[in-house]
């Protein structure tokens, strides 16, 4: 099986902080796809608030965050392991993070040894 990591981006810092509910929804999407025994890694959440990002970039500049660069940021990431691309979207695509705007980038990856 190959992995992938699911990327979640959000549009909305609001949307950052998840009511109860909605957290409850998440925790479920993630226990369906523990329960199949394709979670790899339950990853991590990245924080979106001022000082917590950073970006390096040639000639030894640094820059606060990717903020000003995009229009949504990345909250977090978690990494499955499927047969193929499509199945990876599959499970993306019964997360409630579309519900709020979001969007989920999924990317597979290439293991080194």
């Amino acid at each position: 099986m190959k992995e992938f990591a699911l990327i979640f981006r959000l549009k909305d810092l609001a949307d950052f902080q998840p009511s109860p509910e909605q957290m409850q929804e998440r925790m479920n999407w993630l226990a369906g796809i523990a329960a199949q025994n394709k979670l790899v890694d339950k990853g991590n959440t990245l924080l979106p608030i001022a000082g917590s990002a950073k970006t390096v970039k040639a000639d030894d500049v640094v820059t606060d965050g990717p903020y000003t660069e995009i229009k949504e940021f990345i909250s977090g990431y978690i990494v499955v392991k499927a047969e193929t691309i499509d199945e990876a979207v599959a499970m993306a695509k019964g997360n409630p993070i579309f519900k709020v705007g979001g969007n989920i980038e999924v990317r597979e990856v290439l293991k080194r040894d």
